[in-house]
Order: structure tokens, then C-alpha cells, then sequence
């Protein structure tokens, strides 16, 4: 039987064809076109991935169950999402709503939380029996796999790893508070920063890589830059490693897990990013002197992991139920 994922972002909605060995074969998109009301939205779910069953010549009977991931706090005995800041919804009853249109059984989870279960089951985690990811993207996210569940917390909302404080009194961050570690190891950080650094570095290559328009800056500019010796961006990537090692620590002393998993876009970097985060992350953990410790690994399943891991919901849910 197949399952089918779905990984609903700001930007766009993503539905794949999961298969029994955790493949990832077929899969459509379309933009999300934020904002838009909570039911509409929940159609546009049904119809893209009623859209891939039908390009792949697959009937409904043919689907074991359906997984979607959605930023925010999803409450699964309610089926509401309690809160999602960039789709407006507050205790918006839109797993409900999806779950309406479906003619299979359907599990939801946080999107954050879905694509670390992807890696633990199909990518950088397989294998381990406790995994930590951090995926960096527009902001901080967090998905904490333990004995092979993952940790929902008290009411769902367990992994918000971006929003421990690293620097006191530090840059503002949308949640309201300030020195948040997604407010300086967020892909956003580090283009924010390397702005500002352009700002008083008219010299650095950055300005020719994107043809001086500072609003076409991203991560990748960035590493290339650097690759090149640009001093400034060699000085924003040096500190934003810092920053990052800083709470790459303190998950790694509050958890112990297997593995640490990075991940979202700027993992893109490969080697770039992650040799300077080990470096700096090894003298800040507690447990330096084991034998054994965490290994801090860059995700494997790309885009994919939030679909692979929302087609796998079920196995989350028939694991918990398990264990009760």
C-alpha cells in the first residue's frame, strides 16, 4: 500500500507518494498563496494530492493513509492548530478541516517535527535510537526523537529548540522575546547580518555577487563568498557558527541524543557549515571526555523530508499507542 505526504509551508504546498520501504517516488507542488481562510486552505490540501493520485493513474482504495506537516502547534486530540503565526491561525480547528475531505485516515503533526521523523526513519538518524534535528530555514526549528517516538510535550508543543535564549538582552525575535538562538542561527540571521556587515564593507565580493542589489543576498551567496576568501563574509560565518555551536550545546547537554541533525536549507553548505560547527560545538559539551558522544550530522533527505516523514505519521501514532 501507499501512503501519501504532505508538507504545507508558508510558500508552498508539497504532496509525495511515500512507498512500504519509506521511498519517496511521484510527488506535484503549488504555491500555498498566504493569506487565505483555514477551509479554503484545507481544500487545496485534498485537491493537490487528489491532482497526484490522478497523474499517476492511482485510485484512493490504493492509499493506506495520509500524513500532513504544518508549521505551528498541532493539537492532535483536537485536531486544531493552537497557533501558527504566518497562516494566522489560532486554535483553528484545520486538521479537522482536512481530515473532512479525506476518504483514508489522516495524521498531522508540526511540520518541523514531521521532517525530523523523516531523517530518524529514512535519512541521517536511520538506525539510531535518539535523534535531535535542527533545520535552519527562515527560522529555527525542532524535532526531538527519543526510544523512537517523537516528543510532543504536554500540549504538542515540545521542540521549539530556536526559541532557547543564547545571548541575554540580545537581537529581537519574532516571538517576542530577545536573544533567541533563531534570532542569530536562522538563514534570516545570517543574510540579516551579512547585510549589515555590507553596509561598512563596500570593498567585500558580496556586493558583486549580487550584482549590488543587498536584496538578492541569501545563504548561498554567502558560503561562496566566503569560499573566496571574502573577508567579510568569512567574519559574518565565523560568528554565526559560534552562535549556532552555542545552542548545538546546550541541546546536546540537555538531551544526549544519537545523533544531532542539521538540516533546512542553509544544510545546503555541506561541509562548510557543518566542520566549523563540530569544531566549535566539541569544547562546549559536558560530556567531552566520553567515549561516546553526540554526532552532529547534516540531513540526508532534503525537501523530501517532510513528506516522507508526514506519510509515516501513522507509524508515530501505532508506536505511542504501543507503548500506553
Amino acid at each position: 500500500m501507499l501512503r501519501i505526504g504532505i508538507d504545507l509551508g508558508g510558500t508552498k504546498i508539497a504532496a509525495g507518494l511515500v512507498d512500504e520501504g519509506r521511498n519517496l517516488g511521484a510527488s506535484v507542488q503549488e504555491p500555498t498563496r498566504l493569506p487565505r481562510p483555514a477551509k479554503e486552505l484545507a481544500e487545496a490540501v485534498f485537491h493537490l494530492a487528489e491532482r497526484l493520485l490522478k497523474e499517476q493513474g492511482i485510485a484512493w482504495e490504493q492509499v493506506e493513509c495520509v500524513g500532513i506537516g504544518i508549521p505551528g502547534t498541532v493539537n492532535r486530540e483536537t485536531d486544531c492548530v493552537e497557533y501558527a503565526n504566518n497562516f494566522g491561525f489560532e486554535n483553528v480547528p484545520f486538521v479537522k478541516m482536512v481530515k473532512d475531505w479525506f476518504p483514508c485516515p489522516l495524521y498531522a503533526e508540526n511540520d518541523a517535527k514531521a521532517a525530523a521523523w523523516g531523517e530518524y526513519l529514512a535519512g541521517a538518524g536511520q538506525g539510531s535510537r535518539s535523534m535531535t534535528a535542527v533545520p535552519l530555514g527562515t527560522g529555527v526549528g525542532g524535532g526531538i526523537i527519543l526510544n523512537g517516538t517523537i516528543l510532543e510535550g504536554e500540549n504538542g508543543a515540545a521542540g521549539e529548540l530556536g526559541h532557547m535564549v543564547i545571548r541575554q538582552n540580545g537581537r529581537s525575535c519574532t516571538c517576542g522575546r530577545k536573544g533567541c538562538l533563531e534570532a542569530y542561527a536562522s538563514a534570516t540571521a545570517l543574510v540579516s547580518q551579512a547585510k549589515e556587515a555590507m553596509e561598512t564593507s563596500q570593498e567585500s565580493l558580496l556586493w558583486s555577487l549580487c550584482g549590488g542589489k543587498m536584496s538578492e543576498v541569501n545563504g548561498r551567496l554567502i558560503f561562496e563568498a566566503a569560499a573566496q576568501k571574502d573577508e567579510t563574509a568569512c567574519r559574518v560565518l565565523e560568528r554565526f557558527t559560534e552562535d549556532l555551536s552555542d545552542g548545538a550545546a546546550n541541546i546536546i547537554n540537555i538531551l544526549q541524543p544519537e545523533v544531532l541533525c542539521i538540516g533546512g536549507g542553509l544544510s545546503g553548505a555541506g561541509e562548510a557549515l557543518l566542520a566549523p560547527l563540530k569544531r566549535k560545538t566539541a569544547p562546549k559539551v559536558y560530556s567531552r571526555a566520553s567515549k561516546k558522544n553526540t554526532r552532529i550530522l547534516l540531513a540526508r533527505l532534503g525537501n523530501g523530508a517532510g513528506i516522507i516523514g508526514a506519510a509515516c505519521l501513522n507509524e508515530q501514532v501505532e508506536k505511542a499507542a504501543v507503548k500506553k
